[in-house]
């Protein structure tokens, strides 16, 4: 699927910068069914919601590229998910 060069043309959620068909079913998984359901949420929580309905300790990555997604569906311009390991990991003091 071609990636949207900004939010307005995300009219999927494969259509997100760093997000496939894997992300994409998580995501959904807690909620969010259209690229517009990320504007406004917190990445963090919706990595804290995957891992307890689903009882898993996800790879803290996938949360990079849930910073990444909401980010990028708040405006800003697409990055790869990798940018947010640092301020991830500085957040939940980790590394």
């Amino acid at each position: 699927m071609k990636k949207a060069k900004t939010a307005a043309d995300a009219l999927a959620l494969e259509a997100i910068p760093n997000i496939g068909p894997a992300v994409a079913g998580y995501l959904r998984e807690v909620g969010i069914q259209k690229p517009m359901d990320l504007v406004g949420q917190d990445p963090y929580v919706l990595f804290q919601q995957l891992c307890g309905q689903n009882g898993v300790n996800y790879d803290p990555c996938l949360l990079d590229t849930f910073i990444a997604a909401t980010r990028f569906m708040a405006g800003d311009p697409p990055q790869p998910w990798y940018r947010y390991t640092k301020e991830r990991q500085k957040a939940l003091k980790t590394s």
